[in-house]
């Protein structure tokens, strides 16, 4: 039986490949894995590696390089719709509190032909017509896991340990150099302030001596 672990999406699918088509209702394309049989006979074993959804015209590829085409089967649905287009939002977020299966168009929901889909779209005010269609259900979004942010966090954690053994290493040595730094400053400020004030206080023609001596000695306090 040949084996299938690759799908080919619908624009890259070669019409001289194909061998056989076969028809899957939604349920059937959200398969990873099973037992298939064609249109023409062949008998397929799905083996994916990861969840996927197959969509209408994609193909499924065999171990010998040739596609088996899928078409998405026509299924027993109801065709929702209502004058005031609040009705099918709300009756769309109920069945999204349910896990209900809608497929949502511009005017239009798509349910499953169910009697407790049916007595949940009268309840809310809204239209229900039969209908024999491909169904093609939104999916839920992916959520992040709790064990991937447990993960990082414990990264985090290791990254901050790292951090702190170097700042302190860093430290050590910033007061050392800042010691000596220190040190060097004011050994130049002192004779910068000599400097300054022998200055003011012999330069010639100041004229204002005693205004910069005073200065001087503010300074020097």
């Amino acid at each position: 039986m040949p084996r299938v672990t690759t799908i080919v999406r619908k624009p890259a699918v070669k019409a001289d490949r194909v061998v056989d088509t076969i028809s899957l209702d939604h349920e059937a394309r959200n398969r990873r894995h099973g037992v298939l049989k064609a249109e023409g006979g062949t008998e397929i074993l799905l083996d994916l590696d990861m969840e996927t959804t197959i969509n209408d015209g994609d193909a499924l590829r065999l171990e010998d390089g040739q596609l088996v085409q899928v078409k998405a089967a026509a299924e027993s649905l109801l065709e929702v719709r209502a004058e005031n287009p609040l009705r099918l939002t709300r009756l769309a977020w109920h069945l999204g509190s349910s896990h209900g299966l809608a497929e949502v168009t511009a005017d239009a929901l798509y349910v499953e032909n169910n009697p407790a889909i049916a007595e949940l779209v009268r309840g809310q005010g809204c239209t229900a017509t039969p209908v024999e269609r491909p169904f093609k259900p939104e999916k839920s979004a992916p959520m992040c896991d709790h064990d991937h942010g447990h993960h990082h966090h414990h990264g985090h954690a290791h990254s901050h340990s790292e951090s702190h053994s170097h700042a302190h290493s860093h430290s050590h040595e910033h007061h050392d150099h800042g010691h000596a730094h220190a040190h060097d400053h004011k050994h130049d400020h002192d004779h910068h302030h000599h400097d300054h004030a022998h200055h003011h206080e012999h330069g010639p023609g100041c004229g204002c001596g005693g205004h910069h001596h005073d200065h001087g000695h503010k300074h020097d306090h």
